[in-house]
């Protein structure tokens, strides 16, 4: 069974390697939210999960089954009835079975708790597969980008040069 609760401090090691398996690399690619063929190197890195697990306006929600973490989102809390989420994760093993669509839910229902009005997130804007499964769960373009960070090897190396985030948003 499945259950969907917020990370502690103690599960940092296990977040950090849930979410490399999940982003890069070949293991990567048994799942189809990868980024691998745009981006190598790594995706987070212990340091950065340690210092958003201590961040008060910061939650990371893990999916676990049973004792084994197998999904996570991260949580950010933007004032102004705004909540941004990113690093939504899920084990590759396991992608196409729904629990993407549960940690998003959980996220959703979690900054509408906090008292949300409005969602945000961005995502690599060659990655058309996956902005369409957000379109499919009410997000919507705002029409802005945000560049990536070319280079910053903290968030991975560059297979290409027009690398991009698009924004997006939905209504809680």
């Amino acid at each position: 069974m499945i259950t969907i609760d917020p990370a502690t401090p103690a599960d940092r090691d296990s977040l950090h390697a849930l979410i490399e398996s999940a982003y890069r690399g070949d293991s990567a690619r048994r799942g189809w939210t990868h980024e691998a063929d745009l981006l190598g190197g790594q995706r987070t890195d212990p340091e950065a999960l340690a210092d958003l697990l201590a961040d008060p306006a910061q939650t990371m929600l893990v999916a676990r089954d049973g004792q084994r973490l197998c999904g996570c989102i991260a949580l950010a809390d933007k004032g102004r009835d705004r909540f941004y989420f990113g690093m939504l994760t899920v084990d590759p093993r396991m992608q196409g079975a729904g629990l993407g669509k549960q940690l998003l839910d959980a996220a959703e229902d979690f900054a509408r708790q906090q008292g949300a009005k409005v969602m945000e997130m961005q995502v690599i804007a060659q990655r058309t597969d996956l902005i369409a499964w957000y379109e499919r769960r009410g997000y919507r373009a705002t029409g802005g980008t945000a560049p990536f960070p070319m280079h910053d090897p903290r968030f991975g190396l560059p297979k290409r040069d027009d690398l991009v985030f698009a924004l997006f948003e939905k209504p809680l």
